[in-house]
């Protein structure tokens, strides 16, 4: 049995073109991803449990970018459209995997800036490589445990269209070709939802309520942009994780007037923005990484 991809309802004539954004943007993620994980590979001095999850979160972006954009540029380039039950279940386990796992990550990230700020004096002692190796795999896990039931509730469900209204297997997109009921698999994708992005979301406010709390007792103004300017990096990537997964959610439930090429389009760009900005946020915000930089253009000039 095969599935059907549609690729970008309404806009089929258009997919030629629309592949060159989107190529663009595979390129953009695999060469400043790969950079910026070559670099932190080669500089023992990176090797700091900040830059090590900041590692972690890269190899989830580069995992999801490449189970998302080969499928979806065959899709443009060569109408390829077919994808096998057992292919389309594995590219949904990596795409929602990854943002689960991506998700997870942001919140220890949250708590290394929570320890940078509060506790500067132990931050060694208590980010030690095991802690940031245990978090790593807590975030795998979280992301496995959340993600495998649902291709595994979907085996169950007897299929009776084939056309997916996607460029890619989603996991509601695939639910609404069931003639079966599919209530326990809408009701467990929502129960995946609210723990990820509410509970993960708690957390981090949580880390930042008390980083503002530790940053409204100094006295020293230059302290207090210190303090704030460590946060600054992960605070945006926060945003652009966040900000446009939830207006995609928000605009497929509530947007009933909305096309639907504007649902697939943003249900792709939330999903490609984070693995796009990432590397050039943090390669702005952070100086060590600058100076990095700096130091390998010039060893090549010279």
């Amino acid at each position: 049995m095969t599935f059907t991809l549609m690729g970008i309802p309404g806009l089929e004539a258009q997919h030629l073109w629309l592949s060159l954004p989107f190529f663009s943007m595979f390129l953009a993620i695999l060469i400043s991803n790969g950079a910026i994980l070559f670099m932190l590979a080669r500089e023992p001095t990176l090797h700091t449990p900040m830059y090590l999850l900041l590692a972690l979160l890269m190899v989830a972006d580069l995992i999801s970018t490449l189970a998302l954009l080969p499928k979806l540029l065959c899709l443009f380039w060569f109408n390829d459209r077919d994808i096998a039950v057992n292919a389309c279940f594995t590219q949904m386990f990596f795409i929602h995997g990854t943002s689960v796992v991506r998700s997870a990550l942001l919140v220890a990230m949250a708590f290394d800036r929570f320890v940078a700020v509060c506790e500067p004096l132990r931050y060694n002692t208590v980010l030690s490589h095991s802690l940031v190796g245990r978090l790593g795999l807590m975030a795998l896990a979280k992301g496995v445990i959340l993600i495998l039931p649902m291709p595994l509730l979907l085996q169950r469900l007897t299929f009776c269209h084939k056309v997916i209204p996607h460029t890619y297997c989603d996991h509601m997109a695939v639910v609404k070709l069931a003639c079966d009921d599919t209530r326990p698999n809408q009701i467990y994708g929502l129960f995946v939802i609210l723990l990820v992005v509410g509970l993960d979301l708690v957390l981090i406010g949580f880390s930042y309520g008390l980083i503002l709390q530790a940053v409204i007792r100094l006295n020293s103004q230059d302290a207090i942009y210190k303090a704030l300017n460590t946060c600054s990096a992960h605070l945006f990537v926060i945003l652009i994780t966040y900000v446009p997964a939830l207006f995609s959610s928000l605009t497929h439930r509530l947007g009933h007037n909305i096309p639907p090429h504007a649902h697939i389009l943003l249900a792709n760009l939330y999903l490609l923005i984070p693995s796009m900005f990432n590397p050039i946020i943090y390669g702005m915000k952070t100086k060590d990484i600058q100076v990095k930089v700096a130091k390998c253009l010039c060893r090549r000039h010279s």
